[in-house]
C-alpha cells in the first residue's frame, strides 16, 4: 500500500505528540514533503520559552527511534526538527488562537475590495470560523471566510528593534 504525504504526516503526528509533551514542547506542525529528489519529514515544535537548537536535538533524538520502530515512511527521507520561527504560518484553529494579538499578513486566493493581501492584528476567529484581523493603518476590522484565505503568517517588524 502506497502511503500519501497526508497520511504520513498524521501518523507521525500521533507518534510525535506524546513525545513532544513529555519533553515540555508543543507540537506545532508535521509535514512530509518532496523537495527536489528528496523527501523531508519536518517536525516543528514550540514552547512558551521559545525553542533552541538543543531543544530540536532533544526532540530529534527522542523521535528517531520511535520512527524507526513504527516505520511509517516507505522511502528514504531526511528528518528535520525545528521551531516555527518568529514569522510562522498559521494553518489551524489552534495556531490562530495561539497567535491572537500578533501582527499578521493574510493573503487571499482572489481579491476582496481590490486587494489580495491584508496586514493587521490577528483577532479571535469569528463564530463562523472566519479569520478576523484589525487592519493597519486605519484600524478597520475585516473578516475573511477560511476558504478564501490562501495563507496567514505572523509578521515581525525589525524596525521596532533598538
Amino acid at each position: 500500500m502506497k502511503k500519501n504525504s497526508g497520511n504520513v504526516a498524521s501518523v507521525v503526528r500521533r507518534l510525535a505528540e506524546p513525545i513532544a509533551e513529555e519533553l515540555g514542547y508543543e507540537l506545532w506542525d508535521v509535514e512530509f514533503v518532496k523537495e527536489g529528489a528528496d523527501h523531508c519529514l519536518r517536525i516543528t515544535i514550540d514552547s512558551p520559552e521559545g525553542i533552541t537548537i538543543d531543544d530540536c536535538e532533544r526532540m530529534h533524538r527522542a523521535i528517531d527511534p520511535v520512527l524507526d520502530e513504527a516505520d511509517p515512511i516507505e522511502s528514504s527521507y531526511r528528518l528535520e526538527v525545528s521551531s516555527p520561527g518568529i514569522e510562522r504560518e498559521l494553518k489551524t484553529d489552534w495556531h490562530i488562537a495561539a497567535c491572537e494579538g500578533w501582527d499578521v499578513e493574510l493573503r487571499l486566493y482572489a481579491p476582496v475590495d481590490g486587494a489580495k493581501s491584508y496586514a493587521g492584528v490577528l483577532l479571535p476567529l469569528g463564530e463562523d470560523g472566519s479569520v478576523r484581523i484589525c487592519c493597519a493603518p486605519d484600524g478597520s476590522e475585516r473578516s475573511f471566510p477560511r476558504a478564501a484565505v490562501a495563507s496567514l503568517r505572523t509578521r515581525y517588524s525589525f524596525d521596532d528593534e533598538e
